[in-house]
């Protein structure tokens, strides 16, 4: 029992599927976080003013006196609007920042992918309705309009996280050439606020074996139609041009620039034809 347990969890640790859903987790639980700060309990009519009850705070209101939780000044409700408004920029930002992030990363490589095409065009379009959403929690101007903006962001938000760690996440680790980590680490970098590679020349020479075709295939996913870049080997990667067949038929390029013996180059793109399937 004890032995089989742990190699259980040995197994789910390494999992790349699992490591990656802790960090799409994470970062989910950030952002709603950050956005519970624009929720805020509402007030309860006439609670705490003991009517008849000779209970209270003590303060011994007078009948008829202003309820104090349902009234505030002209300047209290200024300075609620205006926290309201600079605290946005910053939320804001950090969705914005988790969604690039996730677009240029995770949903690129999928979008190529005839198993995860149409997953991918389900997630944009709903992007487009969590865009309007941020725009209005981006406008706020009050205290009201910003929770219910809030509410609507952190609803579709939480449909994405549902579709990414139950759906694509999974047919990302199931394309060939072990694409997932590198991509979630491209993920990371972004959100870091760092920027990805797009050099033209990607030479794995000093790269670790295990760790070159995650390392092509991340480089891949990242190409616009039309584009290209260059791989440099110490040998003819055949295994990963069995692999790129495999993943993406009819969607890439292999051009041979060098064929040894000790240097090999192969420019590899994506064409700006969709392939027919």
């Amino acid at each position: 029992m004890t032995q089989s347990s742990g190699v259980f969890i040995q197994s789910t640790e390494t999992d790349p599927v699992v490591r990656a859903g802790a960090v799409i987790r994470t970062e989910y639980e950030r952002l709603h976080a950050l956005l519970t700060t624009f929720v805020e309990p509402q007030p309860t009519v006439g609670a705490g003013d003991g009517a008849g009850d000779g209970e209270g705070s003590g303060t011994g209101d007078a009948e008829g006196a202003p309820d104090r939780a349902t009234t505030a000044s002209p300047a209290s409700a200024s300075a609620s609007a205006s926290v309201t408004t600079t605290a946005t920029t910053g939320v804001v930002g950090e969705i914005r920042r988790h969604l690039t992030a996730s677009a240029e990363t995770l949903h690129a490589a999928a979008a190529h992918a005839p198993e995860s095409r149409l997953l991918v065009s389900a997630l944009r379009i709903a992007r487009s309705a969590l865009d309007r959403h941020v725009d209005a929690l981006d406008a706020a101007g009050d205290s009201a309009s910003a929770t219910a903006a809030a509410q609507r962001v952190e609803a579709v938000l939480s449909v994405h996280r549902a579709v990414e760690e139950d759906v694509l996440l999974p047919a990302l680790a199931a394309l060939p050439g072990g694409v997932l980590p590198p991509l979630v680490a491209d993920y990371e970098t972004l959100l870091r606020g760092g920027s990805l590679d797009t050099s033209a020349v990607i030479d794995v020479r000093p790269v670790p074996r295990e760790q070159r075709h995650p390392l092509v295939f991340a480089r891949y996913a990242r190409l616009t139609p039309g584009g290209t870049f260059t791989l440099v080997n110490n040998h003819d990667p055949k295994p990963l041009h069995k692999q790129f067949e495999a993943a993406h038929p009819g969607a890439y390029t292999w051009d041979y620039v060098e064929r040894g013996p000790a240097k090999w180059q192969i420019r590899i793109g994506r064409p700006n034809h969709r392939p027919c399937t």
